[in-house]
């Protein structure tokens, strides 16, 4: 799929009956019993959710009237009642005109809306034909499990959809990759009533954060990370206080990072509490990306405005780009790619600016040595583990601070390959244990060994850690690995990987935006969270 149209300026106004004003929050509610969701109820008011959406198919026990009338009579947000049965994903396994006559009822006692499947909306429609509520809306819905269509196939589902008398057309689909994306939000964009759309999975979580900018009717966020009534679904806390949900409009910037996995990237939570510490109409989110090119491909207008890069993307987003910082060429890793007013993309690699700076303030630390003198890593033998896009940044880094670098990598060609570049040593990572020519040695760390969830992996053992003087680990989830635990106790200096993640951001910040980065809020922000 190639380039699409994304300029969305000035969407949001009434075209043939489509709403206009923001996208509307809903946290489906998933309580087992009545009183679960009451309860429910008044913690998704809390949170600041617009609408509650009834999942009648969730209580064990239902009695129509009376429990509906409760539901309905006693929630202080308007209410959206789903009665979801097997066959569409739902829970519901009864009698199927028993439950049409539930939502009916739900319609009589006062529901704002009421969700009902394309393959009987047609026949439900007709029988509430005539005895609607004013300000009563059915949402008629197709739930796709397996894939996300064509936009022609797309474009036929919404007239399929439109011609069962629908007020508002949902379609969920789901993603196999995150530019199946794009065609719901081509979709959103040209719809000419109502509509909520959605692409289900991880893949898919940009059709749900970005859907204020794409004119959807409404998103969904669960009350809590277990509690999801979709695949896929963020909560209401994460869309309102991690991604500024509310402020986001056809005309914000969008920003993101790139990898996978990608979930566990803290770089959301730094840049979008930093655009709206300045009022930027921007947004940043987590990207999980299979396909580089593809990706870039896709998502090409200007709207776009650049990405962080993580692994396993680093290098192969660097045929994507159309110009390379000479620094970041060298290294052959990017990590910051930034989109010109002429569309062109421009790659940076903030990595070795971010690690090698800290690691640097750490020998200052250690060594009393003056901030202006010249670099406190000249003359020092510095280990780098692994030889992928980090590997690279900090081999690099180091070699242009003068000092003697060693590359460890599980295979040997590869790190003779990275060794070579900067004029240093190659052995293999199980070679490093009995590596010690010298006192005093740096390690750095950019393998994923001790990542969460196998926090309790070291790449080197204990005992060979006290031939050095720093240890640097890049890994930052958990904040503390056991490599810099252990690497602590022998009494070496460390520095962790949420600093060099500080310190590249600086830097990302200022390529995308042209200002200074709000330096203190990001440190405040790692310090609480990380």
């Amino acid at each position: 799929m190639g380039s699409l149209p994304f300029t969305v300026s000035g969407l949001q106004t009434s075209i043939d009956g489509a709403r206009s004003g923001p996208t509307l929050l809903c946290t489906p509610l998933m309580g087992t019993t009545v009183d679960q969701m009451l309860i429910e109820m008044g913690k998704a008011k809390e949170i600041g959710a617009n609408v509650v959406e009834i999942r009648l198919d969730c209580l064990r026990k239902f009695n129509p009237r009376q429990d509906l009338e409760i539901l309905i009579k006693r929630s202080s947000l308007p209410t959206l009642v789903t009665y979801r049965p097997v066959w569409e994903g739902g829970q519901y396994e009864g009698d199927e005109n028993k439950r049409q006559d539930a939502l009916r009822l739900a319609m009589e006692l006062g529901a704002n809306y009421i969700d009902v499947e394309l393959e009987v909306a047609h026949d439900f429609n007709s029988s509430i034909y005539g005895s609607k509520p004013e300000n009563f809306k059915v949402i008629v819905s197709s739930h796709n499990f397996h894939n996300t269509p064509s936009a022609e196939a797309i474009g036929n589902l919404v007239a399929r959809i439109q011609a069962t008398g629908a007020d508002i057309v949902k379609i969920a689909t789901t993603a196999l990759d995150i530019t199946d994306c794009a065609r719901i939000f081509q979709i959103m964009v040209h719809s000419q009533v109502p509509t909520i759309g959605i692409v289900m999975g991880e893949r898919g979580l940009i059709s749900r954060l970005l859907s204020p900018k794409f004119g959807g009717y409404l998103t969904y966020g669960a009350l809590e990370a277990g509690a999801i009534s979709a695949p896929g679904q963020p909560t209401a806390k994460d869309l309102l206080d991690l991604y500024n949900f509310r402020l986001i409009t056809p005309d914000t910037k969008v920003y993101g990072i790139i990898g996978k996995p990608v979930g566990h990237s803290k770089s959301p939570l730094l840049f979008n509490a930093a655009f709206k510490s300045v009022g930027l109409d921007a947004v940043y989110v987590h990207y999980l990306v299979d396909d580089v090119e593809k990706f870039f491909n896709t998502y090409s207008s200007l709207d776009w405005c650049g990405c962080s890069c993580t692994i396993p993307h680093k290098e192969a987003a660097l045929k994507c780009m159309d110009d390379i910082d000479p620094i970041a060429k060298k290294i052959g890793a990017i990590n910051n790619i930034v989109r010109r007013p002429d569309g062109k993309l421009t790659a940076f690699n903030t990595d070795y600016i971010g690690a090698i700076s800290a690691i640097e303030d750490g020998l200052r630390g250690l060594n009393g040595t003056n901030p202006a003198a010249s670099s406190p890593l000249a003359g020092k033998l510095f280990v780098v583990m692994g030889a992928g896009g980090a590997g690279k940044s900090l081999a690099y880094g180091a070699a242009q601070k003068g000092a003697r670098v060693v590359v460890a990598n599980r295979t040997y060609e590869r790190a003779k390959e990275l060794a070579d570049k900067v004029g240093g040593q190659a052995i293999t990572l199980a070679e490093v244990d009995n590596f010690h020519p010298e006192e005093g040695m740096v390690l750095a760390n950019t393998t994923s060994v001790g990542m969460k969830p196998k926090i309790d992996l070291t790449p080197i053992s204990k005992e060979s850690l006290k031939n050095y003087c720093l240890v640097f680990d890049a890994i930052y989830t958990p904040k503390e690995t056991r490599l810099l635990r252990e690497a602590r106790e022998t009494g070496a200096i460390i520095v962790y990987g949420t600093e060099m993640l500080i310190r590249q951001g600086f830097e990302q910040y200022k390529n995308f935006t042209g200002l200074p980065a709000p330096e203190e809020l990001f440190r405040q922000l790692m310090e609480k969270h990380a």
